[in-house]
């Protein structure tokens, strides 16, 4: 399974990006999918998952109102909608695919990251 992330780039506090993740190999339709994010000198941190359906969705609080993960089956990819961005919310982000429950910590298949980067 490999994962490919885009979508990131610069942009001022206030602003919006919006990330996507194509994924290849296995069945993506039964995958639960999740973002992550790991700044400077920081440990890797939950951002958003989604289940394999799109109806269960759960964010961390820091990002809860702001962003919004969504997922299209039929092109194998996931998407972080992220607005009113701000500079804590620099970071590289990383989308990962998991066979396990979404309330599990873990995640099974990681893909490369992409660099956003909020200015104040």
């Amino acid at each position: 399974v490999q994962l490919q992330a885009s979508g990131g780039g610069l942009v001022q506090t206030g602003g919006s990006l919006r990330l996507s993740c194509a994924v290849s190999g296995g069945t993506f339709s039964s995958y639960g999918m999740g973002w992550f994010r790991q700044a400077p000198g920081k440990e890797r941190e939950f951002v958003a998952k989604i289940g394999w359906s799109g109806d269960t969705r759960y964010y961390a609080d820091s990002v809860k109102g702001r962003f919004i993960i969504s997922r299209d089956n039929t092109k194998n990819s996931v998407y972080l909608q992220m607005n009113s961005l701000k500079p804590e919310d620099t970071a590289v982000y990383f989308c990962a695919a998991g066979t396990r429950p979404l309330t599990s910590r873990g995640m099974d298949y990681w893909g490369k990251g992409t660099q956003v980067t909020v200015s104040s």
